[in-house]
């Protein structure tokens, strides 16, 4: 069966930031369907949002989610991306896949420790292989402020190779409610992976209870895509 263009697979999608994302774009009017590794939590996700926002939320496992969708969004621990994506490696071919992976290595989660590839998005790119789009966004915002109905002080970097691909994303960003801005090519997110790190030392050193995040500041114009 070819691919919805118009569904957005949330692979992961059980967890609380994919849960959260998942519930800002079915209130905005999108095709969402829930993918997870357990196919009776993605159903149980995906009846809650139905029965909440009172629109239809499909559910699958996260290699059914991703062959049947557009676009996919992953957003698992960084422990869980290499599996994930081995998974859905076979059914994503030529599509796009948005990478929210932040390298968090327990214990030590406020120490940057990016992978050998520079950043997880790379790894990502690698593990899938050059027939798939990867972009990677949504590294510096705390799950907790998307899954509410309150705006969101944080601004969302995007990065990725392929200009067309990261302004697609930068739309599914301004459809969750939040400002998405082009952060260069793929290499650049690690700077946003990194900077969650920091993000996490902070929230314990200032005792910021939603999460810190990041605002570029200063006065933009819209590029033309």
């Amino acid at each position: 069966m070819p691919a919805d263009e118009a569904l957005i697979a949330v692979v992961g999608g059980t967890g609380h930031l994919g849960a959260a994302l998942a519930r800002r774009w079915v209130k905005a009017g999108l095709e969402i369907v829930i993918g997870s590794r357990d196919p009776a939590r993605a159903r149980e996700t995906a009846g809650a949002l139905s029965q909440e926002l009172g629109r239809p939320v499909q559910s699958a496992s996260n290699r059914d989610a991703a062959a049947g969708a557009g676009v996919v969004v992953v957003t698992v621990p960084y422990a869980a991306q290499a599996d994930t994506l081995a998974d859905i490696r076979p059914v994503v071919s030529g599509k796009i896949v948005v990478d929210t992976t932040v390298p968090l290595v327990r214990p030590k989660i406020m120490r940057v420790q990016l992978p050998p590839e520079g950043a997880a998005a790379m790894r990502a790119q690698r593990l899938l292989g050059d027939q798939v789009t990867v972009v990677s966004a949504f590294h510096n915002v705390a799950a907790l402020q998307v899954g509410t109905d309150e705006d969101v002080d944080c601004d969302v970097l995007v990065f990725g190779d392929s200009r067309e691909a990261r302004a697609r994303v930068v739309r599914l960003v301004k459809a969750a409610g939040l400002r998405g801005l082009h952060g260069g090519a793929l290499i650049n997110s690690a700077a946003a992976e990194a900077l969650t790190s920091v993000l996490i030392f902070i929230n314990k050193t200032y005792t910021v209870r939603d999460g810190a995040g990041v605002r570029i500041t200063g006065e933009l114009t819209e590029p033309d895509t």
